[in-house]
């Protein structure tokens, strides 16, 4: 059902069964997939995609221009997976000429308040809980998890299947299938919990737990741990997943927490 009391573009593309409460806004080029729910003061704006079965509540902007001053009008987009929840208050910025679109996975929870930047690309299954506030250019693999209000500036990766605390400073790269919090933001372990639950088997889990031991408990710096690794550990889609996250990382990763160190606040 679409309500008379929205405003919607005759440049809009509406998919079949899509449910339009009132005062939603859709603007010109905006796509919308079949049985969506665009809820009442949700604003799609030019460029964006979403794809079907997307719920998205009131107080959402998504497609808005990019917050940064390079942005001179380029045509950039927006695009949403499908099966993906955003909640209240939610903003996603569309792409600049670096990326040209910023894009959301399928099967996401985006909850109220969060933001995602120009450029950013964030993978399937992605849960963002309340105010988690991602800079341009972020890229967060399928399954994380990260806590509210957390926040990661331009240019961060964070892993597949990771968990990060809530209130966390990710201002360094967290790799794939860990857990990290404290501040500063540290590796906290192995996320078997969220491993487990997606069916990994305590076989691969081990195996995943044996390259961060080289990584973090044996003494090596890091260069030394990935030519351990390398030449030691048999190799499989997630150690060489991990190792080929830290090569190509330019902030480097989360460190070890030192016992007895004190958390900054």
């Amino acid at each position: 059902m679409i309500s008379p009391l929205a405003y919607i573009s005759p440049n809009a593309t509406i998919g079949q069964h899509v449910t339009i409460d009132p005062f939603a806004m859709i603007h010109d080029g905006v796509i919308v997939g079949d049985d969506c729910h665009i809820m009442s003061n949700v604003v799609l704006m030019e460029g964006t995609h979403i794809g079907k079965g997307c719920q998205i509540f009131p107080g959402a902007v998504l497609g808005g221009i990019p917050q940064d001053l390079k942005f001179i009008g380029e045509k950039t987009t927006v695009e949403v997976g499908e099966y993906t929840t955003i909640r209240e208050c939610v903003t996603i910025n569309r792409g600049t000429q670096d990326k040209w679109k910023t894009v959301v996975g399928s099967h996401c929870m985006l909850m109220a308040y969060a933001h995602i930047a120009h450029d950013c690309t964030v993978g399937d299954h992605v849960i963002l809980a309340n105010g988690v506030q991602l800079a341009g250019h972020v890229e967060v693999g399928d399954y994380a998890i990260i806590g509210g209000l957390s926040a990661a500036p331009q240019f961060t990766r964070i892993g597949a299947h990771t968990y990060i605390a809530g209130q966390s400073s990710i201002i360094k790269d967290v790799p794939p299938y860990i857990k990290a919090g404290r501040t500063p933001l540290c590796f906290a372990g192995i996320n078997s919990v969220g491993l487990q639950r997606r069916g990994f088997s305590a076989e691969t889990i081990n195996e995943i737990l044996d390259v961060y031991r080289h990584i973090y408990y044996k003494g090596m710096n890091i260069s030394q741990a990935l030519e351990y690794i390398q030449d030691n550990l048999p190799a499989n889609k997630e150690r060489d997943g991990i190792l080929d996250f830290i090569r190509t990382s330019k902030r480097g990763i989360t460190k070890l927490h030192t016992r007895g160190e004190a958390d900054e606040y």
